[in-house]
Parts: C-alpha cells; sequence; structure tokens
C-alpha cells in the first residue's frame, strides 16, 4: 500500500487517562501503600499531586530524607496494589475499544507512549483485550526524559517506522499534549482531569474518545498548514 494511505499513518496513545480510567484504582493504591506506613492521603491532598512522578509523591507524604532504594520499594509496592486493583475491576474507558478496532480496521498503525511501568501497560493492554493491536509499546523505562519532553513519542513513530508528520497522540494531560506539539504530532486532547484551558495548545479537544474516527484523525493528519 502507499505511503499516502492510511497504513502510512499512526496513532500514539497514552494509557492513564487515555484508554483506562485510572484516577480512581491510582487514588486507592496511593492510599492503601500510604497505609502500610501508618500515612492516611484524602482525596484532596490527592488530587493535589495530579501529574506529578511518584518519587515526587513519595517524597510529598512519606518525607523526602528515604534513600533512593527506599522509595523505589514504596513505589513497586503501590503499583502491585494499583495492578491489584485494576485486576478485580478494570476500567477502560469508555469507547477505547471500539475506537482502537476502528483504527485497525481502517489501516492505522498503533502505538501505546506512557510514562508508566512496563508491567502496568502490558496488564492493560491484556486487560482490554488489544494487547495484539499495538505494534509498539514505549513506557517509562525505554526513556529518559519525561514528558513534555517529545522523547517519548519520537521513540514511538521511530520503532513504527512512520513519520513524526504523520503521528496523531492522544493525550489528557498537558505535559503530554505539550510532547506531541514539540515531536511535531497532531495533538488530540481528551478532557478529563485537566481543565480545557490547560489543554488549550492541543490540535483537537474532544470529552470522549467516540468523538474520534478514522476519518477525524486522517483529517487532522492531512491538514496542509501543518505541512
Amino acid at each position: 500500500m502507499s505511503s499516502s494511505g492510511p497504513s502510512g499513518l499512526a496513532v500514539v496513545f497514552d494509557m492513564d487517562g487515555v484508554l483506562v480510567d485510572s484516577y480512581r484504582p491510582h487514588l486507592e493504591s496511593w492510599r492503601a501503600a500510604a497505609r502500610e506506613a501508618g500515612i492516611e492521603i484524602t482525596d484532596e491532598q490527592f488530587a493535589t499531586t495530579f501529574g506529578r512522578t511518584s518519587r515526587e509523591i513519595i517524597a510529598h507524604f512519606w518525607g523526602a530524607e528515604l534513600s533512593p532504594e527506599e522509595m523505589r520499594r514504596i513505589d513497586d509496592r503501590k503499583e502491585a496494589l494499583y495492578r491489584d486493583i485494576i485486576r478485580k475491576d478494570f476500567p477502560a474507558m469508555d469507547g477505547a475499544v471500539e475506537l482502537i478496532d476502528a483504527l485497525r480496521d481502517a489501516g492505522f498503525r498503533l502505538a501505546v507512549g506512557s510514562s508508566g511501568p512496563p508491567e502496568n501497560i502490558a496488564l492493560s493492554t491484556a486487560l482490554l483485550g488489544r494487547a495484539a493491536s499495538f505494534e509498539v509499546v514505549v513506557t517509562g523505562r525505554d526513556v529518559t526524559r519525561g514528558k513534555p519532553d517529545p522523547q517519548v513519542f519520537l521513540v514511538a513513530a521511530e520503532r513504527l517506522g512512520i513519520a513524526p508528520k504523520r503521528c496523531a497522540v492522544v493525550e489528557d494531560a498537558p505535559a503530554g499534549v505539550a510532547a506531541a506539539n514539540a515531536a511535531g504530532m497532531a495533538s488530540i486532547a481528551l478532557l478529563g482531569t485537566a481543565s480545557r484551558e490547560k489543554l488549550a495548545e492541543a490540535l483537537l479537544i474532544v470529552h470522549s474518545l467516540r468523538e474520534l474516527s478514522p476519518a477525524s484523525i486522517r483529517s487532522l493528519l492531512r491538514e496542509p498548514s501543518r505541512g
């Protein structure tokens, strides 16, 4: 097939907040991990940490004087608790499976570009029942720079063998939108925990994945203004 057709287009999905409605499981797993250390985290306190790294969250609630080894132990424990939660009740984002299937049927190449740990990403794609739909998965262990640096998305494009300008990114966080834009990709923002104002730099903002289709994404990637 010609590279100008759908087979030459790709979509890179963030995971948390895009394919998985993960806010509540992350909250519950952080609270459970903290409770084991005699620390209580309220909903309001957790909300203030949105978008921060695990290391920053641990330093905030457990104390910045912890050793790197202790931080890693706490982080690993929290992520194990998170996986236990989603195994029992997987919160797929509404419309995620349908969009993945529609894009694959239309010939789009699909990838995941997430700062999350590979164990979480592997479990999530398996629980979605669509692990085989993603040709490439790039996680936090595959990159040295986090979003808003574009590295995670550029690595995904490189592994797919598709030029960045022929890739769209679906994100829910301002840092992810900034990373997509810096990569030269078409940024699509899914409204969720971040406000429309904070996602204003996205090429397209949607309330639901059900607003997206192969045709709408293809039109973004063929915008003359994007070269």
